[in-house]
């Protein structure tokens, strides 16, 4: 009966697998998020090795020595930091794509400005509709648009300064 409760050669594999991927992760980290997982010195140093290794088949078999060595540790706060890292990451990245969509859709036209004072009721609409208007002045005499990066920052400013005011953390 205790042959049925270990894990499967191919299951042991697979593991290995995560381990070496987890090890992957970490190689690509700066200095400074390294520091902030709090890795054993070995593993720590092997994963500073391996970010200096150029060589392909060196750094290959650097990357295999560091999934050996996340077998002596647990993965999961490890995975678990990562995991936070990439959420962040993957926020920020749509945070930027639902900016992008309201300043195309404010430059568009004028029903959007309604629909963004709806969505995000305080915003300096005014502001907005210069910058708009700014914008479209510069297209129409075939300027380059010197206030888009503004306009930007301007709906940014909005949208994060309400997530942060709804947020109850």
């Amino acid at each position: 009966m205790e042959e049925d409760e270990r894990p499967s050669k191919s299951q042991r594999k697979r593991e290995m697998t995560a381990l070496q991927d987890t090890g992957v992760q970490l190689v690509e980290l700066n200095a400074g998020q390294l520091a902030q997982i709090g890795l054993p010195e070995r593993l720590h140093d092997a994963i500073l090795e391996a970010q200096s290794i150029s060589d392909f088949e060196g750094r290959r078999r650097q990357m295999q020595y560091i999934g050996k060595l996340m077998r002596e540790v647990d993965p999961a706060p490890i995975r678990a930091k990562l995991d936070q890292w990439n959420g962040a990451a993957h926020e920020h990245t749509a945070q930027h794509r639902l900016v992008e969509r309201w300043r195309e859709r404010l430059l568009a036209g004028d029903g959007a400005l309604a629909q963004f004072a709806t969505d995000y009721p305080g915003s300096d609409l005014q502001h907005l509709r210069s910058l708009v208007a700014s914008i479209k002045r510069d297209r129409a005499a075939g300027k380059p648009p010197k206030n888009h990066r503004t306009l930007f920052r301007a709906i940014l400013d909005t949208i994060v300064h309400r997530s942060t005011t709804e947020d109850p953390e």
